[in-house]
């Protein structure tokens, strides 16, 4: 994994956290550091458990947590001065307007009041919400209200945000603007960010490095394009289905064990082949093995790997 413990923002040694006798998070080894990190897995899978251990919320049952160099448990208003959170649920305060939502949230945080303010409406422009923010927040749609979401958890000015599936509830357009605001704001602000996502292709859009759970357990972390195994693209074939599927297996035994004699990683998804290595030794090859075995190709060509593929491959549900 790129990023080590000396350099990490967020380091887990064993973290482990049970509930009653369920295991929420497992001997998990991660290093979080800087940049844009997507936190992955089906709900359930212990993403918001490690945001709460992150946050000095809950104390874990074994194993180490630092974030900052600090440990949240014993050291949790040092470490949540530094974090600005926001979170799943939409339960926001209906009456109040946004500007004094944000502000108070600031104010919790340890700013004085009226730098509170300041930084209150500073967020709230950066966010988009400028011109809205004297608006009660329950007049607010869907999106906006994530927004202001998002505009408290920066009004501190933290070195760290953690967004607990931020375009939950929105509409396409609406999470294409929430993803541009949030890379936009690491881009430009330079904060880090955790994102915490059930959503694959918003992750892969924004991030720089994931850390994929499921039920718990630590499934794979590291720079996205390492993870994914992007460097060069898979060839994948889909064959046409044949009479009789005990024909159809002894099709693709015979294609892949030509293929693996060429040192070619082959991945048979029911009548698809995904093949990785030398991409042209791949083509030819796949190509002399098809002929000779009489199978038919209904499709042939060439993708790069996504999360998704690497979810397959680990037999997790995205």
């Amino acid at each position: 994994m790129e990023n080590t413990a000396a350099s990490a923002i967020v380091d887990t040694q064993m973290l482990t956290m049970s509930f009653s006798g369920h295991i929420a998070l497992n001997a998990l080894d991660a290093s979080i550091g800087a940049g844009v990190t997507g936190l992955v897995g089906a709900n359930g899978a212990g993403k918001t458990t490690l945001f709460n251990l992150i946050l000095g919320l809950i104390k874990p049952s074994e194993g180490h947590l630092t974030v900052h160099g600090l440990d949240p448990t014993s050291d949790g208003p040092a470490v949540r001065s530094t974090i600005g959170f926001s979170p799943e649920h939409h339960i926001l305060p209906d009456e109040m307007p946004a500007d004094e939502f944000v502000r108070h949230m600031a104010q919790v945080r340890g700013l004085p009041r009226s730098e509170a303010r300041g930084r209150a409406s500073d967020a709230l422009w950066l966010v988009g919400l400028g011109e809205e923010r004297f608006r009660p927040l329950g007049t607010m749609s869907t999106g906006q209200r994530q927004r202001v979401k998002l505009a408290q958890a920066l009004a501190s000015d933290p070195s760290l945000i953690l967004l607990d599936e931020p375009t939950d509830g929105l509409d396409p357009f609406q999470r294409d603007e929430m993803l541009e605001l949030i890379a936009s704001i690491r881009a430009t602000v330079g904060i880090d960010v955790v994102v915490s996502s059930h959503l694959l292709e918003e992750v892969e859009r924004i991030c720089d490095h994931v850390v994929i759970l499921d039920a718990g357990r630590l499934i794979a972390a590291g720079p996205i394009d390492e993870v994914v195994g992007t460097a060069s693209p898979e060839v994948f074939a889909e064959l046409a289905e044949g009479d009789r599927a005990s024909l159809d297996a002894q099709v693709i035994a015979s294609i892949v064990e030509h293929l693996s004699a060429f040192d070619l990683d082959v991945t048979v998804e029911g009548l698809t082949l995904r093949m990785a290595g030398d991409e042209r030794l791949a083509l030819d090859e796949f190509t002399a093995a098809a002929a000779s075995s009489g199978a038919r190709v209904q499709r042939l060509g060439r993708r790069r790997r996504r999360l998704e593929d690497v979810f397959v491959d680990q037999g997790v549900s995205s």
